[in-house]
């Protein structure tokens, strides 16, 4: 193409070129790490996502798990303090309390007046981990980094990203950052597929055991357990008691006998939920 032909062509390139630009959406901005309680890591656009106000329940309303709740909030405040604290596994079934009472501590020390940021990172987003924990290094305050409902697959390989943050390789583990993770599994991994694998591996003292040891190093282990009848009835209680419900409290906690036995357990989530369908059912807003 000679030059008066490429004089020709240029403007129209740079339309093209300024439409393009106009089309692509903005770059994403990361998140002031010292002005807001708590963070979620968007993998796509590489940022943190600000949360001012996260949802979580009183401390004083989760019954039956006091012992739980002391250990993590002491290895919590030492950590706040600016103390060395161990990362922490929270294992158990199903709605027993382990996200609520994690939230529920860190609340609890943000109302003491500690500046400490809760960030919660996808169990599919681990690979970013490197990342993450690099950018939260350099932030002049401690973070609390979070993974709900962690587990591990037969070929899932992010289990990895995870070890580096546990034993913090030769740099160590930033000083402002706790890894906190809650799981249905005691092993983070099906009781069955670590059969398998220790069975079928042709060297299982090397990944098999690797991934199957994963949860040992975590410095904190802390289990739960489904609750009693009394201590449920006892949540049921302060939750009519706190929301000021309209209703007789033998007659809810009667209903929220059969609410559990129809959903098969009884546990603090079914007892919220059995609470939120009472207050819908009253026309009341909780």
């Amino acid at each position: 193409m000679d030059t008066k032909a490429m004089e020709n062509v240029a403007p129209y390139l740079s339309r093209i070129a300024n439409a393009l630009d106009r089309l692509s959406p903005p770059a994403a901005e990361q998140a002031d790490l010292s002005a807001h309680e708590g963070y979620i890591w968007e993998a796509k656009t590489k940022v943190f996502q600000a949360i001012d106000s996260i949802q979580r329940l009183p401390l004083e309303s989760l019954k039956g798990i006091q012992q739980q709740r002391e250990t993590l909030m002491a290895n919590t405040r030492a950590f706040a303090e600016g103390r060395r604290a161990n990362n922490a596994l929270l294992w158990g079934a199903r709605g027993t309390g382990k996200s609520s009472i994690l939230k529920a501590v860190h609340g609890a020390l943000i109302e003491e007046g500690y500046n400490i940021g809760l960030v919660e990172i996808q169990r599919e987003d681990l690979a970013d981990l490197p990342l993450v924990m690099s950018i939260l290094s350099a932030a002049d305050r401690p973070f609390i980094l979070f993974c709900d409902d962690l587990a591990f697959e037969q070929d899932d390989v992010s289990y990895k990203s995870l070890k580096a943050v546990l034993e913090g390789g030769l740099s160590g583990r930033p000083r402002n950052l706790v890894f906190y993770a809650t799981s249905n599994r005691r092993h983070l991994m099906p009781r069955q597929m670590m059969e398998n694998e220790r069975s079928s591996a042709i060297n299982p003292s090397e990944t098999t055991e690797e991934k199957i040891s994963l949860s040992d190093r975590f410095g904190l282990w802390i289990g739960f357990h489904s609750v009693d009848q009394e201590t449920y009835l006892d949540m049921i209680a302060w939750y009519v008691t706190h929301y000021k419900l309209p209703i007789d409290l033998e007659d809810a906690q009667k209903q929220a006998l059969s609410w559990a036995v129809g959903r098969g357990n009884r546990s603090g989530r079914s007892a919220f939920q059995f609470i939120l369908d009472l207050a819908l059912r009253l026309k009341i807003d909780i």
